[in-house]
């Protein structure tokens, strides 16, 4: 007879590592995206959207726009997530900002970015998402319904997206909306396909 298994936590310092390569996975991801003119969904998108309209500086809007979700993320998923996500969030605006003057990309094809930014900013969200935090924003809410509805964080995402896609087809060329779209989801496929707390022991 099989015997089930105790859930064990996570040290501080396995949060620590999972958190930093979470973030800095994103935060490459993020690079590659804005590097070839490509947009996306969910807060960064809206925060890469508003950067590109008004030169502001992305990693500024992003850490701006989170800031009401954090209330919403203190009542509903408690203390701990919350701290780890302001953290997260804090941590990938500054990351942003600094490695454009460290990492210059002398040519990457539209089509490679989009596929690149899917794949390292999913893995990387699996990171932070397993360690119990998230990059603020829609990923709080897509978490609260996943948790208490069943639903996928990754499918409640893509639905926010086709909003946000839907949107700025009116502010942008097809071609680079069509690149981005493949982009978030490929990111969105990997969150739904390996973000499952039923197959998790540690949390």
């Amino acid at each position: 007879m099989r015997r089930a298994s105790t859930p064990t936590r996570h040290s501080a310092l396995e949060d620590l590592q999972g958190l930093g390569i979470g973030i800095f996975a994103c935060s490459i991801g993020l690079h590659v995206l804005t590097q070839v003119g490509l947009i996306t969904g969910q807060t960064a998108g809206v925060a890469v959207i508003i950067s590109y309209l008004t030169s502001w500086s992305f990693g500024a809007v992003f850490f701006v726009i989170n800031l009401p979700f954090y209330v919403l993320a203190w009542f509903r998923l408690g203390p701990e997530f919350t701290l780890k996500s302001i953290v997260s969030v804090t941590l990938l605006s500054l990351l942003t900002e600094l490695l454009p003057a460290h990492f210059e990309i002398v040519r990457l094809d539209t089509w490679l970015g989009a596929i690149i930014f899917g794949t390292l900013t999913g893995l990387g969200l699996l990171g932070v998402f397993r360690h119990n935090g998230s990059l603020g924003g829609l990923g709080i809410v897509a978490l609260i319904v996943q948790d208490r509805y069943g639903f996928r964080a990754g499918y409640v995402q893509l639905a926010a997206d086709a909003a946000i896609f839907a949107t700025a087809l009116a502010l942008f060329d097809a071609a680079t909306v069509l690149w981005s779209l493949l982009g978030a989801v490929i990111l969105n496929t990997v969150i739904a396909f390996n973000h499952r707390r039923d197959r998790y022991i540690a949390t």
